[in-house]
């Protein structure tokens, strides 16, 4: 079945898979969900990502990380921008929860955090949220 927003089937199945304890997810794969994954990864909140060829289609496949106690490295996952209802920020993007979360924003400069937007001084449409 088609997608229609595949950064809201990104964060679904990431979400679903914490939720359910599963150690990894499949992702169908697109350079933009590859780009979202290697930032997830940087910033600690998944244990790691590949990129598997199949005979069909390439697949991304995410290990969650989970903290010492079984709960997940991701507590909350949230789509902010949609296709119905786009959100953009400037240069003086908010920080999400005092600083605690990430705003995950799409620039000219590919895919940022919040914080790094503020330091190179760009902005951009904000993807999701995460903490």
């Amino acid at each position: 079945m088609p997608v229609t927003d595949s950064i809201a089937d990104f964060i679904t199945r990431i979400r679903n898979a914490g939720r359910a304890r599963n150690k990894t997810t499949d992702i169908p794969y697109s350079k933009l969900r590859e780009n979202m994954s290697q930032l997830l990864l940087e910033k600690g909140y998944i244990k790691n990502f590949t990129v598997i060829t199949t005979e069909k289609f390439p697949i991304i496949r995410v290990d969650l990380k989970y903290g010492a106690t079984g709960e997940s490295a991701i507590k909350e996952i949230t789509r902010v921008s949609k296709p119905g209802r786009r959100v953009y920020d400037g240069k003086d993007i908010k920080k999400y929860l005092g600083g605690l979360g990430l705003y995950i924003l799409s620039s000219s400069k590919g895919i940022i955090t919040d914080k790094e937007a503020r330091a190179q001084g760009v902005g951009g449409e904000v993807l999701f949220r995460i903490y």
